[in-house]
């Protein structure tokens, strides 16, 4: 693995756990507001919060089977 491939990879992972940290900080905060409203809302609001870390890292392993890294 040359020294590029390495440092995207270490960034993309950082972008990721960042954006992981951020949204599992407010994640709660964001669901009892929905709740008020519904809270059918708000579990679905918590399933498309999981569902995204998995189509994450499935597109980038996506790009990276179409790329040959």
């Amino acid at each position: 693995m040359s020294e590029q491939t390495s440092r995207s990879t270490i960034i993309a992972a950082a972008i990721i756990f960042g954006g992981l940290l951020i949204g599992g900080y407010f994640l709660p905060d964001i669901i009892n507001y929905v709740a008020l409203f519904s809270p059918w809302l708000a579990i679905g609001v918590g399933i498309l919060f999981v569902l995204a870390v998995f189509v994450i890292f499935w597109l980038r392993g996506r790009y990276q089977r179409r790329h040959g890294r």
